[in-house]
């Protein structure tokens, strides 16, 4: 599971079984995890963090969706 990005305590990463799915990112730390969908940057599932908490990690996200987008078709191709 490749780690694309870190930062303020959470990790952004794909899974190698990711690849069928439509591009999207894990995100872990924090005591929570969350996964986004990055044609759109919509929240897809989470477990333990707060709302405020997923406002934040969205805009990282966004923030950084391009990058994660170049990653997710250089990966999985």
């Amino acid at each position: 599971m490749p780690t694309l990005h870190e930062e303020r305590g959470y990790a952004f990463r794909f899974r190698s079984s990711d690849g069928p799915e439509p591009p999207h990112v894990h995100v872990e730390g924090n005591d929570g995890a969350a996964k986004f969908w990055l044609r759109d940057v919509e929240l897809a599932s989470s477990r333990g963090y707060t709302r405020r908490q997923l406002e934040t990690v969205a805009e990282m996200v966004r923030s950084h969706r391009s990058e994660f987008l170049d990653m997710w078709h250089e990966f999985f191709g």
